[in-house]
């Protein structure tokens, strides 16, 4: 008999197929003296390291490319003859197998590490063997994303961006985490790449080779389900396929309203996949590539080149361009202070740009400079605007560098609540769910144990951003939402409902937000907005909005 285990959907997917669970990261070795040989120990840490090693060459050999140049160095790592030796001193000196390979291919790290460069960046990849071989001494599965040999439903607590990153789409049918929500950043990721997904499911108690239905749109998974549900799961997949492969038209309400579908991008080299999506221009495009791998600002030249090529991309599009967005989470050595003892509440966004005016003043040059240059619709905005004064501040400025269109970003309650007089200081506003759902709900997003707060279907949130669009309104001012809102097609029509005018989202989800859009006209659109904003919290909200729907 089949069981239900609630979760939050990311999109509208769904799959279904055998579960593997990703183990959990080891614990430390005990340091206890060894009840063993050395020989014993030593043959037992021979074995595994042959065994790891011969698993991972035949990774590579089946993922190919650079993958298969990776693992082959990790391989040849694990194999090493310097760390044998480490590895066999601490044997004879007492250590367990299990600890001697912990010690010392540490030790072995911190040298490389020393040394920098090249082999400096491969100390990581020594901590990933270590971890594999003292996983096979225990004989427990090696932490890591699983590789079980066929497609699989990934469940597991939560995931680094990097593991989300550089997951076997071909592999991975869908990815179930017990941690995280709808703004995390597993979330955020698993929507860039397309991968269906639950976040959130606390209760999935779930071991390896168990069938499941990952059912995004009904934030559900579904465990042994029946023949039947899994026919409809498929036939609804299939579904959601045609209507993704449907022809590419512009955004818009079945009545014919429109509803411009933009993209968010983070660097120039996705403008394309975004046009081949629909983008009908950038809603969002952020400049911290340009900035966080830097130890000064950038030129005003290197800056403007780099515009150049995105604003080429998009002639006789809106491309809206957040001028750098530094502090909190991404601090830089020449913005921003190093002993904030609460970043997030600190010297970040706009306030930092104030504080080192010129390398504001100098984006602003480069992106003047590189709309002269194209054909592009260029607007900027300025990230965490909290008051009418930084609104007024940064459009002045922008206008006296020669940029046509400045607006802000409303990130925080006070910006929700004052954008009727910030508005009529600047020419737009975006709305960037992902922090003001942080911010008005105090909780912080990357944090699981408040991940249920962290809702952009909270009514708080909702009302908040009816705030914008009437402060908009009534200034005859576009109001955009840029967040991960947007990418929620239920949820981007209740936003068109509260009078948001365009929705800028990760390129892969354009195409269920447009078929989404074109199932309801505005009045049908707010007649969702308000049922969803009379609601007492975000499960209540989403309900009522499907409800009326």
């Amino acid at each position: 008999m089949s069981a239900e285990i609630r979760g939050t959907g990311v999109g509208l997917g769904n799959a279904s197929g055998p579960v593997a669970v990703m183990a959990a990261a080891l614990e430390p070795p005990s340091d206890a003296p060894s009840t063993r040989t050395p020989d014993e120990e030593k043959t037992a840490v021979a074995d595994a390291v042959s065994a790891v090693a011969a698993e991972l060459n035949d990774r590579g050999e089946r993922a190919g490319g650079s993958a298969r140049d990776v693992l082959e160095a990790q391989a040849m790592m694990a194999e090493d003859p310097t760390l044998e030796e480490l590895v066999s001193a601490r044997i004879d000196g007492g250590a367990t197998g299990e600890h001697a390979v912990y010690a010392a291919f540490a030790e072995f790290a911190e040298q490389l590490k020393e040394i920098g460069g090249y082999l400096g960046e491969r100390a990581a990849d020594l901590a990933d063997v270590a971890q594999r071989i003292i996983a096979h001494l225990r004989g427990v599965p090696a932490p890591g994303v699983p590789e079980p040999g066929h497609p699989f439903v990934l469940v597991a607590t939560d995931l680094a961006p990097a593991d989300t990153a550089l997951l076997d789409l071909d592999q991975v049918l869908a990815v179930v985490t017990i941690e995280g929500g709808p703004t995390s950043h597993t979330a955020i990721l698993a929507r860039e790449k397309g991968i269906v997904a639950v976040v959130g499911a606390a209760e999935a108690d779930l071991t390896d080779g168990q069938i499941v239905i990952v059912d995004a749109a009904q934030d559900l998974v579904i465990v042994d389900p029946s023949d039947a549900q899994i026919a409809e799961a498929e036939q609804r997949a299939a579904d959601r396929e045609a209507a993704r492969n449907a022809p590419i038209t512009p955004g818009a309400l079945a009545d014919g309203t429109e509803v411009p579908l933009l993209a968010n991008l983070g660097s120039a080299d996705g403008a394309a996949e975004a046009i081949e999506l629909g983008a009908e221009g950038v809603g969002l495009f952020r400049t911290e590539f340009l900035f966080l791998s830097s130890d000064e600002a950038p030129s005003v030249a290197d800056q403007q080149e780099s515009y150049r090529q995105l604003l080429g991309s998009f002639a006789g599009k809106k491309v809206v361009v957040r001028v750098l967005d530094a502090g909190a989470d991404k601090p830089l050595p020449f913005l921003t202070d190093d002993d904030e003892e609460n970043p997030a509440l600190g010297r970040r966004g706009i306030r930092a740009l104030a504080y080192r005016e010129q390398i504001l003043r100098d984006q602003l040059t480069a992106l003047a400079h590189a709309d002269a240059e194209t054909d592009a619709d260029l607007w900027v905005m300025a990230p965490m605007v909290a008051t009418v004064d930084e609104a007024e501040y940064f459009t002045s400025l922008a206008k006296e560098l020669g940029l046509k269109t400045a607006g802000v970003m409303v990130e925080v309650p006070s910006s929700a609540l004052l954008a009727e007089d910030i508005l009529r200081q600047t020419d737009f506003a975006s709305i960037g769910t992902n922090d003001l759902v942080q911010y008005t709900m105090a909780a912080d997003r990357l944090l699981g144990s408040v991940a249920h707060l962290q809702s952009p279907w909270h009514p708080g949130v909702l009302r908040l951003i009816k705030m914008v669009a009437d402060g908009g309104a009534a200034n005859g001012k576009p109001v955009g939402v840029c967040g991960e809102a947007a990418a929620d097609p239920l949820l981007a029509v209740v936003l068109v409902g509260l009078g948001v005018d365009t929705l800028s989202m990760s390129p892969s989800a354009l195409a269920d937000v447009r078929a989404e859009l074109k199932k309801y006209t505005l009045e049908d659109a707010r007649r969702l907005a308000e049922a969803a904003t009379a609601a007492s919290n975000a499960d209540a909200a989403k309900a009522a909005a499907r409800a009326a729907a």
